[in-house]
């Protein structure tokens, strides 16, 4: 088991975000977390690479509970990237210097060690002769792929991406989604919320439904989506499916 959630608990003052949610991840999965704005999602995500420290429960990586009170949290969140809906590039940095910044001061890796590595990630990804363009050079497409590539440049062992596509174009989206499906076939450990309901029925191992901070159905994408047994995820995926 990669990454095994058990019970996460989180609350802002009276807000109740996160039920007791529980998910396995196996190694190189990819999960989909689907349903509407509010359900706890992105909340839920943050838990697990310890942006936000969980109230109760335990996250575990290969069987070592990360969400210990008191832990440093920097060596978690070495090995578990995330990317967001927002790209949060530097501007007065070009994209190769956006990509190579968190492993030089995090892993103290030097620029001339790290550039060959960050290289051939750009290249893979098609970025190969954007590197020396600053962002605002870049179309919100290249911007989310340079995000990613910074994010994979740390070496993480699972990457969490939360709504990745949602403030994009739509015919830049399949370019960002696209680069999941490589990181897929290399059996990278995913877990994904998204609203792309295409993606998820058919690249995920597994499609999670969350409602109100609790996960209310999983199961694999062509039996989750053709027979939902729950009442709310039919609910949501006769709206979603539209």
């Amino acid at each position: 088991m990669k990454l095994s959630l058990r019970d996460v608990q989180k609350t802002f003052g009276s807000n109740h975000v996160c039920k007791g949610i529980s998910l396995d991840v196996q190694e190189g999965e990819l999960v989909c977390l689907i349903g509407a704005s509010g359900s706890g999602k992105s909340t839920f995500l943050r838990c697990i690479n310890l942006l936000e420290p969980i109230d109760d429960g335990a996250v575990y990586l290969d069987g070592q509970d990360i969400a210990v009170p008191g832990l440093d949290p920097e060596p978690v969140r070495r090995r578990i990237g995330m990317v967001f809906q927002s790209y949060n590039l530097f501007p007065h940095m070009t994209a190769v210097e956006n990509a190579m910044l968190a492993p030089r001061r995090v892993r103290g890796v030097s620029r001339d060690a790290i550039r060959p590595e960050v290289s051939a990630l750009f290249e893979r990804f098609g970025l190969g002769d954007r590197m020396e363009h600053y962002p605002d050079q870049l179309s919100g497409g290249q911007q989310q792929r340079v995000a990613i590539i910074r994010a994979l440049a740390m070496r993480p062992e699972v990457m969490l991406f939360d709504e990745i596509t949602s403030a994009l174009d739509p015919q830049l989206v399949g370019e960002v989604l696209d680069v999941l499906l490589a990181l897929k076939a290399d059996g990278m450990t995913m877990v994904l919320a998204t609203h792309e309901m295409g993606f998820a029925r058919e690249a995920a191992d597994k499609v999670c439904f969350l409602a109100d901070g609790r996960i209310v159905e999983e199961g694999p994408p062509d039996v989750l989506f053709t027979a939902p047994k729950q009442p709310e995820t039919q609910a949501f995926l006769e709206r979603a499916l539209k």
